[in-house]
Formats: structure tokens, sequence, C-alpha cells
């Protein structure tokens, strides 16, 4: 592995600084995204509970906000609801917009990867290929293994490329989808809340 890494050239450093990085980001990810974590599957249920024995105190609610994306969403809410529906509305807005750029977190630079490393691969086919051609002028055609030395730099960075950056862009490409699947069910809950603590709708 090491002589396959070698012969890729200096490129193939960046190029697995890139796959190390993508890896953290991608489990750190899947942990963090993890759906009874984002959306507590008790949590609404809970909250009604509260509500109906009015034990919704300043303590109980400051609880709620730390204890998950969906929690602040609606402790936002809960803590403005006795301003009237819009001021609620636009607390729980303000929150849910945080809610939703924490759930993105190093998504930027998980899809930066999935971008850079196939163009860092084709740098490596092009410096490939000027050695090959410089050591054509050099020595000319006779000697194909000076040539392959190129040649085999060119294959390597490409292939290497495409191997970080096709899991990479898969992974973004998930961890987008989940994130916007999780702000629509966070923003229905909140709108319910809204529409429930206002007197619109009965708690379900």
């Amino acid at each position: 592995m090491f002589e396959l890494v070698k012969s890729g050239g200096w490129l193939m450093l960046p190029i697995i600084l890139c796959s190390i990085v993508a890896m953290a980001i991608i489990c750190e990810r899947l942990w963090s995204l993890k759906k009874n974590k984002v959306l507590p599957p008790d949590l609404v249920p809970q909250v009604w509970a509260l509500a109906r024995e009015n034990k919704l105190d300043a303590v109980t609610i400051r609880r709620l906000k730390t204890s998950s994306p969906l929690g602040a969403i609606l402790a936002a809410g809960l803590g403005n609801s006795r301003h009237g529906r819009e001021i609620m509305k636009q607390s729980i807005e303000d929150v849910g917009r945080q809610a939703a750029h924490e759930l993105e977190r190093f998504l930027n630079t998980l899809g930066t990867i999935a971008s850079i490393t196939p163009l860092l691969g084709l740098l490596g086919t092009v410096v490939g290929m000027i050695k090959v051609f410089a050591a054509i002028m050099t020595h000319g055609v006779g000697d194909p293994g000076i040539l392959a030395g190129g040649i085999s730099e060119a294959l390597i960075t490409t292939a290497a490329g495409l191997t970080v950056a096709i899991p990479s862009l898969m992974f973004h490409r998930y961890f987008e989808g989940l994130v916007d699947e999780y702000v629509l069910n966070m923003e229905e809950e909140a709108l319910k809340l809204i529409d429930v603590m206002h007197g619109d709708r009965e708690e379900e």
C-alpha cells in the first residue's frame, strides 16, 4: 500500500488528507444526525403532558432547550407563548434557522472534498503525463520502464481522487436530504405547538 501511495507522487498527500477529513465528518454526522437525537420520539407527548399539568416552568423550558434541536425549537415557542402568535412564530423561526445550521455543520466541507479530490486526481494525471513527455524527450521511447513511472502516477492519482470523491458525494447528498427531512418535521411540530397554544386546534 505504501509503495502504491509513493508511486502516486506528492499529490497523494492532499488526497489522503481529504480522505481522513471526509471519513471523520461522515462518522461524526452519522452519530449526530441520528433521528432519536434530533427528533426524540417521546419529546412532544412529554411537552403536551407537562402543558396540561401546568408544569412548564422556566427550569423545565431551559432543560427542554438543551435536550435536542426539536427541544430547542419547542422551548423557543413555549418561552414566548404569552407574547402572542406572531412573536411566538418569529422566535421559533429564529431558533429553527440556528438548529438547521447546526444540523448542516461540516456538510460544506464534505461537499468541497467531493468536488476537489477529482480535480487533485486530474492534476496528478497532468503532472504524470508531463513526466512521461519529459522522459520521452530525454530518453526517447526505447525504454518502457522510464515511461511507466509517469503513467503509473497519472493513473494512481486519478483513481485515488475518485475513490475519495464518490463516497464523499454520496454521503453529502444523503446528509442534505436527511437534514431537509428533519427541518420539515421540526417545522410541522412547531406549527402544531403554535396552534395548540393559541387554541386553534386540539393536542394530538
